[in-house]
């Protein structure tokens, strides 16, 4: 065995060791059901900054997105602004719903919704949902760290046997400790996922000899035609290589019997409906509980402001950069090294579809130099991957006790019963995710495109519970049944389902470079809004202005305030269309046409990367806007007095009754 795999085995044995330990902790501190699936209200400040943090940027962050800027080039790293983005969903949703949970005692998502709409559907869309993501996404997780621990050892662990592996420990931590378990190991997975982005990014950039060197490589690769798309063709982003460029606003023919879009897939529109679909990570049902969790919205701000917004933002930007576009020029891209356009060849040829491999190929460019920082890279990666699955399995363990179980086959479940069920449920999802990354793999990919535009369907129904009392039940539940089935057949699951029974979808995936999460909001709404206007209630609309009277009494702006309302609008709005949406074409050569080489761009580096850095940094200062001069993220000024103590034996029956 090299010294390689015996570092790689040590830091695991460590990192598991920690994961045990809190798992350990956990189940001795959970006496009642809301200390398991919440951690009795009561996470502290830098627990969840980190925990929620680790949980919105996972293992796709540490393994799959720089693979995907090396394959797609700038115009997909335009994806690096979930950095904002997924925190925005928090802004607007966290604050509220910890004010409603601390209200009127929710242990999950489903039972707030069905008691605000008065009905028990969207509970079950709500568990549904919960499923149709922590399933597919735990599976791809847990995949990626099988895939990873087969590279590191060279074969000596093979993909499946290292995944079911790997995954035993997860289980027993989460199902034994609950949310606390989740939320303390979750601290330590969020250092090591931002550090060992942090070293791969220094690995690379030293690879190709610093910044002077790496940006010089950039300028040569930009003024020829060598990539995956060619170059954009003039579709609105300028007749650029298209690792550079984004193909302009939108294309109406791709996915309309068109396989390829012309120049490149990420489209101005494209990249803002993918952000749409990465909004969905805190607007999933798992992140309601984690805004439940706390015993006050103090840490919500901090969280989304500077640690996601600012130091994941400066990561990602950057690190992830490195790793990605310097690929090209490390040996990564064949047609890159026979043009003589790289600078070094440490890695292998990727560019038949290898993409994935990209982040441990770099771990071992270090050789037998540092078998130990193999190790610590290695169980880096593995932290990220289990950071979002953990809190998925706890989660949705939880729901499918409490909006399953305890509400129609046993209402009077005590305490224990409850954290049994929570733990048989994990146990179900866990399984589950694991039969399908083994059996299925075309299947777990099929499914793992759904999991965030699934979640960001759930906005309509959080956006009625804290802010939009016109919004009615008969339109939120019609209006989330037909976005998820929108976004089914927007995607390659749709069309296989449409094939098994003999259909062709005649517009492909992603049609007209929309995301899918786009296209199931816009059937969404177009349900859920006709809906609300037809089905409107003068008793139904009074039992939901309860739960607004609330909120407008404990979180309004105070009225010196009110004037920055149309200011927050303007920023967001602009930041949205020129940062992430339609307007980001003009970031192809504002600072410099992409051929113009090093002299000819304004600070030095692709116009393209100048302008991501630029909106990242307006999109902190956005953020920051929000969560605290608006006050949407802040500790409301009145204090929220619980209706009642604790419902884990109690069930929850028209509480603001």
């Amino acid at each position: 065995m090299s010294a390689k795999v015996m570092w790689l085995f040590a830091f695991v044995a460590l990192y598991w060791a920690y994961c045990i330990y809190w798992g350990i902790r956990g189940a001795m501190t959970a006496k009642t059901a809301s200390d398991y699936f919440i951690a009795g209200r009561r996470l502290s400040m830098i627990v969840f900054i980190l925990a929620a943090t680790a949980t919105s940027f996972s293992g796709w962050t540490f393994m799959g997105h720089p693979g995907l800027v090396y394959r797609d080039g700038f115009q997909y790293a335009y994806a690096s602004f979930y950095t904002i983005t997924i925190p925005f969903t928090g802004v607007l949703f966290l604050k509220r719903q910890w004010m409603l949970g601390k209200r009127f005692g929710y242990v999950t998502p489903g039972e707030m919704l069905s008691d605000y709409f008065q009905g028990d559907a969207i509970r079950i869309l709500t568990v549904l949902v919960a499923l149709l993501f922590s399933i597919p996404y735990l599976g791809v997780q847990l995949g990626a760290s099988g895939f990873l621990f087969n590279v590191l050892t060279d074969g000596f662990l093979a993909v499946n046997t290292g995944m079911w592996v790997l995954s035993l420990v997860v289980f027993i931590y989460v199902a034994s400790g609950g949310l606390r378990a989740v939320a303390y190991v979750d601290t330590l997975q969020c250092i090591l996922l931002a550090l060992g982005i942090i070293i791969t990014g220094i690995i690379a950039l030293n690879a190709a000899g610093g910044w002077d060197s790496l940006n010089a490589g950039f300028a040569k690769l930009a003024a020829s035609d060598i990539g995956k798309w060619g170059t954009t063709k003039g579709f609105g982003g300028g007749d650029y290589n298209a690792y550079f460029a984004i193909p302009g606003v939108i294309q109406f023919t791709a996915g309309l019997g068109v396989e390829t879009p012309v120049g490149g897939l990420w489209t101005g529109i494209m990249c803002l409906t993918y952000m749409f679909a990465l909004m969905g990570i805190q607007s999933a049902p798992a992140f309601s509980m984690w805004s439940f969790a706390n015993k006050d919205p103090s840490p919500f701000a901090p969280q989304q402001v500077i640690a996601s917004s600012f130091c994941i933002g400066l990561i990602l930007f950057f690190f992830t950069a490195f790793q990605g576009m310097g690929g090209h020029l490390l040996g990564a891209n064949q047609a890159v090294t026979d043009a003589g356009i790289a600078l070094a060849t440490v890695l292998p040829d990727l560019t038949a579809n290898k993409q994935g491999g990209l982040v441990p190929h770099y771990f071992n460019t270090l050789g037998d130099s540092a078998p130990w920082l193999v190790g610590l890279l290695a169980v880096c990666a593995l932290a990220a991957m289990q950071s979002t699955g953990a809190a998925y399995m706890s989660t949705a363990g939880a729901m499918l006790t409490r909006d399953l179980y305890k509400r129609y086959l046993n209402p009077t479940a005590d305490h224990g019963t409850q954290k049994l069920f929570g733990r048989i449920g994990v146990a179900f999802i866990v399984f589950a995710a694991l039969l399908v990354a083994t059996y299925s793999r075309d299947a777990l990919v099929l499914l793992g495109g759904l999991a965030v535009a699934f979640g960001f369907q759930m906005w309509p129904s959080l956006a009625a519970v804290t802010w939009i009392p016109w919004i009615t039940r008969q339109g939120a539940t019609l209006g989330l049944a037909v976005g998820l089935i929108a976004v089914i057949f927007t995607e390659k699951f749709g069309a296989s389902i449409a094939g098994s029974v003999g259909v062709e979808l005649p517009w492909g995936r992603w049609p007209w470079t929309i995301h899918s999460a786009g296209w199931g909001m816009f059937f969404n709404l177009l349900v859920c809004l006709p809906v609300s206007a037809m089905t409107q209630n003068s008793a139904e609309r009074e039992h939901r202005m309860k739960y607004h009277s609330f909120l407008r009494q404990h979180a309004s702006l105070p009225p010196e305030k009110k004037g920055l309302v149309p200011i927050a609008w303007i920023i967001t709005l602009a930041w949205m269309f020129f940062g992430i949406g339609p307007g980001a074409v003009i970031g192809n050569d504002i600072f410099g046409a992409p051929n113009a080489g090093v002299e000819g761009w304004t600070f030095g580096i692709p116009s393209i990367w100048a302008w991501q850095i630029l909106f990242w940094l307006l999109g902190v200062f956005m953020m920051w806007f929000l969560a605290y001069k608006m006050e949407m993220s802040t500790v409301p000024d009145t204090e929220v007095e619980a209706l009642v103590e604790d419902i884990g034996d109690e069930a929850i029956t028209g509480a603001a009754d």
